[in-house]
């Protein structure tokens, strides 16, 4: 499983893996709704990005979407209904991703917050507004940069 993902164990790979349920969840709960139309969309993702994403990220995605629907549904009914408190609980759960993911080779631990910030943005924008334009709430661009992870820089290697 997740052979770019060595650095980490399985109990670290399995936090990333749940990463996208939580994202999908935090960003379309935001507002108080998760709506259908954002979950579709962020499953619909998932079977995009296995094979049009960074080549290093494809098993990644692939995992993810062999249960992402039912990893959903879970978690959904897992999480408190309170917006709030469902807001805290998965902002806890993300802050633990800065651990695994720092652990990660640079490029990958990069390519993946970067995929991750993208994802989000992607489910806030997946409803509502007119044609699709102002369609992400207040509440979801407050959230969608993800500012419970920290951000991973890709470190460009010298030339020697």
């Amino acid at each position: 499983m997740l052979d770019n993902f060595t650095s980490i164990d399985e109990a670290e790979k399995k936090q990333l893996i749940d990463a996208i349920a939580q994202i999908t969840i935090l960003i379309a709960g935001a507002d108080g709704t998760i709506d259908t139309a954002e979950t579709a969309w962020a499953s619909k993702l998932t079977k995009i990005r296995s094979y049009a994403t960074e080549e290093m990220l494809q098993d990644y995605y692939k995992i993810v979407g062999k249960t992402f629907n039912d990893d959903l549904n879970a978690l959904i009914l897992s999480l408190p209904k309170d917006t709030d408190e469902r807001t805290k609980v998965l902002a806890g759960k993300l802050t633990l991703l800065n651990d695994p993911l720092c652990k990660l080779p640079n490029a990958i631990g990069a390519t993946l917050y970067t995929s991750f910030i993208s994802f989000a943005k992607h489910v806030a924008e997946a409803s509502g507004g007119f044609l699709r334009m102002w369609s992400v709430s207040g509440e979801e661009k407050k959230l969608m940069s993800l500012p419970m992870i920290e951000p991973i820089e890709l470190i460009e290697e010298e030339e020697a």
